[in-house]
């Protein structure tokens, strides 16, 4: 299990946003955590670091210049998600992103896009392509949702769904994001169903305080479930040193 790194950007600057409340229009989003820093601070801190793996996500528009610096700061160090698309997903590589994240570009009205999703793995390659497939509980299952988390798809997280979008990329990302940004405690139904079903490497995000809920994420996760952290992290305002969690990485990899 590895402790992957994240930068999430917002109208250009490093912000810790709880994600379900990210809308088009209406009020502005619960925000946890607003950076003096710019984000090749932290890129240069994660690769200063050794941690590899993480995500750069440009929540909206007017985050392009502040992306391609924190790509930049750690070249192939860092994924790249947020508006993704065939067309501009290999000039991103080309930037030093080392995959390219995407959700809503290959989901269209609640539905898979194998079209679009074809087209992603023609763009880059099986091996640089990561898909997010952040979920809501809705009953006893969990489903994708779309459109910075507002709209449930028809997909189901579950084996046969999993395995078969897992034949056109390398990993997954999944945030639960009923607790995502709450600092709450993690989703223990969802990690358990994807230790279980998952056929690939997988990123899991959402609700970790403390190194107990990575401890956690292990157990439950079988050890196949690497975890990333964000607005819990002292660097981003919250009660966990993150010196302390680069640590815990180093002796679980």
């Amino acid at each position: 299990m590895r402790f992957r790194p994240c930068i999430d950007l917002h109208n250009g600057a490093v912000k810790q946003i709880v994600g379900s409340t990210l809308c088009d229009e209406g009020n502005a989003p619960v925000t946890n955590f607003v950076a003096s820093d710019p984000p090749e601070y932290y890129a240069a801190m994660y690769r200063r670091d050794g941690l590899t793996g993480g995500h750069v996500i440009m929540l909206g528009p007017g985050n392009q210049a502040a992306a391609e610096n924190a790509i930049g700061a750690y070249p192939d160090g860092l994924q790249i998600g947020g508006g993704i698309t065939a067309s501009n997903a290999k000039a991103w590589l080309e930037l030093g992103a080392s995959k390219v994240i995407v959700t809503s570009y290959v989901f269209r009205q609640g539905r898979v896009c194998w079209e679009r999703l074809d087209e992603m793995a023609i763009a880059v390659g099986k091996g640089r392509l990561v898909l997010d497939l952040s979920c809501r509980r809705r009953g006893n299952d969990y489903f994708i949702v779309t459109d910075r988390w507002q709209n449930f798809t028809e997909v189901r997280v579950d084996a046969d769904n999993l395995a078969r979008l897992g034949s056109y990329c390398d990993e997954f990302l999944v945030h639960a994001v009923d607790v995502e940004g709450k600092q709450a405690g993690i989703d223990r139904d969802l990690v358990r169903l994807l230790a279980d079903i998952c056929p690939l490497q997988l990123t899991y995000a959402g609700g970790v305080r403390t190194l107990a809920d990575m401890e956690l994420i292990e157990h439950l996760g079988q050890g196949r479930i690497d975890a990333t952290v964000g607005s819990a992290l002292d660097i981003f305002g919250g009660p966990l040193p993150y010196a302390e969690l680069v640590a815990w990485d180093k002796t679980h990899r």
